[in-house]
């Protein structure tokens, strides 16, 4: 792979050369730390579009959840917006209850009132969000150590694999009935259709629809690469070796044996990479005031890992070729407005499909890599609020979760550890060859 990326004016070696060099072994040490590394989740959540189709009994496929004595501290207190020490202080919490409780204007609501005000909530909440959340106060909630639980290949595959994915393609990403070559690029294609004449339909798109498709194919390049470069290999005498795959790497993505298709789902991945970089970027000033400290109750650490995350966003600032993100909707505001909310609505979709997916592991890893991906587009289209933020207090306008930042961060990392396994890959092919 090499040249310009479509749609923006970066080139691949420019950010293969800034993985490299300055952010991949940041990033990785930043997933280590006990804030980024510990990520609850529901796995138990059923599937919503359809039924069941039975769990991989596979034993890579299992979860091991992180039992609650390994929690740290402030991690286990904090609520899902509490992520500083001051709101993590008990006596606070307290005062602030009893102090609802004596100014309650009018405490004899009814439960319907009641509920109704929780559902507005809920709908202010969810308005600016692109994921469907896990709601952590459900039972089925459970913290996992991501490091003891890495993403790798687990051979889940057939028939559960391959409709989750084609569900994602074909019912989410604004195919016209015209088209009839599938999307899923699992799928094998019809009669004498070599892609060409979708690619011509892809172009023919407006940028958001065509960034659309471009976000999906590269997360799904993204997954599919880290399965290559953790594969298991060989397992003797109960002890498995994981490493590269060749082969499987060669059939996923070589041009002769995809149609062409590999390098463009790589390309993909690039432009990908450049969406969740430009969002760390624009975060940036959410970060740098001093009432968010990253807490887990070790001072000493909180300290380190956000003087690790600051310098992380400076480097993504000072990256020369950001995507700009201010060529979408950017049409008249009515259109803007509501292909916008399409957008939304299609990934909260696609977040929802996750719970569909039959392998624990896999299910982990799709649903914290579609909220990192939609929490950077949360950002990306709230950059008003994030700039107006005041600086002593928490934010009223825009507000992340510990989930959504343990999510962003681990996603962006899983971006470069693909780019740096490309490098890689590259490496171990000139040797065979």
């Amino acid at each position: 792979l090499t040249g310009v990326l479509d749609d923006c004016l970066c080139d691949i070696e420019s950010i293969d050369d800034f993985n490299t060099y300055k952010i991949f072994p940041k990033i990785q040490k930043l997933q280590e730390r006990d804030y980024f590394r510990y990520y609850k989740v529901n796995l138990k959540r059923p599937c919503p579009f359809w039924a069941d189709d039975g769990h991989c009994s596979i034993k890579d496929c299992h979860v091991e959840p992180c039992p609650e004595s390994k929690i740290p501290v402030g991690i286990k207190a904090g609520s899902s917006n509490k992520y500083s020490k001051a709101a993590n202080n008990s006596k606070e919490l307290e005062d602030c209850e009893q102090a609802n409780k004596l100014g309650a204007v009018n405490s004899t609501l009814s439960n319907q009132s009641k509920e109704a005000f929780i559902d507005w909530a809920r709908y202010d909440d969810s308005q600016d969000h692109f994921c469907e959340l896990d709601d952590e106060r459900s039972p089925d909630a459970q913290y996992v150590d991501l490091l003891l639980n890495p993403e790798r290949y687990t051979g889940y595959k057939g028939p559960s694999a391959w409709r989750v994915w084609n569900s994602i393609y074909e019912e989410n990403c604004f195919k016209p009935r015209s088209v009839y070559r599938p999307l899923n690029p699992l799928a094998p294609s019809r009669g004498g259709d070599d892609g060409e004449s979708f690619y011509t339909w892809l172009e023919g798109l407006c940028l958001e629809k065509r960034v659309f498709y471009k976000l999906i194919s590269g997360l799904h390049a993204s997954i599919n690469l880290h399965l290559c470069a953790n594969y298991l290999l060989e397992e003797t005498w109960g002890k498995p070796r994981w490493g590269p795959n060749v082969k499987e790497f060669t059939r996923r993505f070589d041009p002769a044996e995809t149609k062409g298709e590999g390098p463009r789902r790589l390309k993909n991945l690039y432009f990908l990479y450049l969406i969740e970089l430009r969002a760390l970027s624009k975060v940036a000033p959410y970060f740098e005031r001093a009432v968010v400290d990253l807490y887990t109750g070790n001072g000493h650490e909180d300290a380190e890992s956000k003087a690790l995350l600051l310098d992380i966003f400076r480097d993504t600032k000072s990256f020369h070729m950001h995507f700009d993100e201010k060529s979408m909707f950017a049409g008249d505001k009515k259109g803007a407005k509501s292909l916008k909310e399409e957008f939304r609505l299609h990934f909260k979709n696609i977040s929802r499909i996750m719970d569909c997916v039959g392998c624990d592991k896999c299910r982990l890893w799709g649903k914290l890599q579609t909220q990192g991906l939609g929490t950077a587009l949360k950002i990306l289209f709230s950059e008003k609020e994030i700039q107006s933020l005041p600086e002593n207090s928490p934010s009223k306008g825009f507000q992340l979760t510990r989930q959504e930042i343990v999510a962003l961060v681990n996603a962006f990392g899983r971006l470069s550890t693909s780019i740096k396994e490309l490098q890689n890959f590259k490496v171990l092919l000139q040797q065979t060859r």
